[in-house]
């Protein structure tokens, strides 16, 4: 499995669905809170994205926003 990067904010509620999606179908990620660091928010405004959840990962194009749809392709 490649590595799966969530990038988050505090009381987001498309960040909290997103994550639970992916814990429930025990898909490991690394969260990277742009509250806690906001070095990663400087990161995803340098990629042109706007809005969090995103979720990356190599072997696909980033997710943006809370896509069950996009996000079973994670699941093994």
């Amino acid at each position: 499995m490649n590595n799966v990067i969530v990038y988050s904010k505090n009381n987001c509620m498309q960040c909290k669905m997103t994550k639970r999606y992916l814990k429930e179908h025990n898909v490991p990620f690394e969260e990277r809170n742009i509250n806690q660091d906001p070095e990663y928010l400087s990161t995803l405004k340098q990629q042109g994205f706007q809005s969090v959840p995103v979720v990356m990962n190599s072997a696909m194009d980033p997710i943006v926003g809370f896509r069950p749809d996009s996000l079973k392709e994670l699941v093994d």
